[in-house]
């Protein structure tokens, strides 16, 4: 029986110091210290070799001079998008997005939630390695060294949208001007007289969290008024977190007339919190998320917020990383910043008379 035709061929010459004759898949095995069914599970993609043989096998390969042929022939009808977490309608904006290219493209979407945790596990790369999508895209997350090399290994190009930490100089990215959104709402807040501002971050681990407070601080620094870091609350972007620390900075005897919420859904526990104090927004408390979700507008009253493209981030995204897996030539840009802007409805007012 005549074994199938590996995924890579060899064709070019052998590195300095080996035979010019072409080694055969059996005597890589032989040298791998593997058999020869796990050299051809490694040149396919398969998923299920150890991390550590597959890399041993890749690079005897490379040394032989086998290279994998065009990329395109192998690939699946797939965009692999994968979430820091799932659970929000920001998740809901972003899937819109992607889904509008891939639909344009012929491509379905593959979705994956890595459990709040900043990559996803290794099982995870190994299913996309065998899978051979056109593209995968991350959202508020990232890749290990192992995994960015898996994909590489396997011409699967990779987009991080809204990185959570700095990505690296080589890894495409799509982001929005978090500080410049976060300059915004409280210079918005500044011009109707507030001077006590509360804040509610998001994770600080996440640089757009950090990036929006910075943006609160300069807009409070350039004002003249004084930085109060007890009025700075940690969050982590969920509605729970805003009702939380909401309450704590509305049962204050000094409590702030105005808080930047840090995005829609801690401005929405804000909102809760502030009910069940018997305060009015905006009468008693001004209120500025950040995000512009759908609910934004529907909400009593209508919330005053920081609009940040996330569908059209998403279709920028998915726009690059087909870009990407093109062989005619790379992108124009492979780091983009989408702009933000305040979005003024009425849940913000001059701070009541004293």
């Amino acid at each position: 029986m005549t074994p199938p035709e590996p995924a890579e061929t060899r064709t070019t010459p052998p590195t300095a110091g080996r035979s010019s004759r072409t080694a055969t898949l059996a005597e890589i095995a032989r040298e791998a210290g593997v058999s020869a069914p796990t050299v051809s599970k490694v040149l396919n993609g398969r998923a299920d070799v150890a991390p550590a043989t597959r890399s041993r096998v890749e690079e005897l390969l490379r040394a032989h001079g086998y290279r994998r042929r065009r990329a395109e022939a192998g690939r699946s009808p797939l965009i692999d998008l994968v979430f820091h977490e799932l659970e929000s309608a920001w998740a809901m904006e972003v899937i819109r997005g992607v889904e509008n290219v891939a639909r344009d493209a012929g491509l379905s979407v593959v979705l994956s939630e890595s459990a709040g945790r900043l990559t996803p596990g290794r099982t995870w790369a190994d299913q996309v390695a065998a899978r051979r999508p056109h593209g995968v895209i991350l959202v508020l997350s990232g890749l290990d060294e192992s995994q960015r090399a898996l994909l590489t290994s396997r011409s699967i190009p990779f987009v991080v949208m809204d990185p959570a930490g700095d990505p690296g100089a080589d890894v495409p990215s799509i982001g929005a001007t978090n500080w410049q959104g976060g300059l915004a709402a409280t210079r918005h807040l500044v011009e109707l007289g507030h001077t006590r501002i509360g804040a509610i971050t998001g994770p600080s681990r996440m640089m757009c969290s950090r990036a929006r407070v910075d943006g609160y601080r300069a807009a409070l620094e350039t004002a003249g008024l004084p930085v109060d870091p007890s009025l700075i609350m940690p969050g982590d972007f969920h509605h729970e977190a805003g009702y939380r620390q909401g309450l704590e900075l509305l049962r204050r005897a000094d409590r702030p007339t105005a808080v930047f919420a840090g995005n829609d859904l801690q401005a929405l526990g804000i909102y809760e919190a502030a009910r069940e104090l018997g305060l009015r927004i905006p009468a008693d408390l001004s209120v500025v998320g950040f995000d512009d979700l759908p609910v934004a507008p529907w909400v009593g009253p209508p919330l005053t917020t920081v609009r940040q493209p996330l569908t059209e981030m998403a279709e920028a995204a998915a726009k690059l990383v087909l870009d990407l897996a093109k062989e005619d030539g790379a992108p124009a840009a492979t780091r983009v910043e989408l702009a933000t802007s305040l979005v003024v409805r009425s849940s913000t007012e001059a701070p009541p008379a004293v």
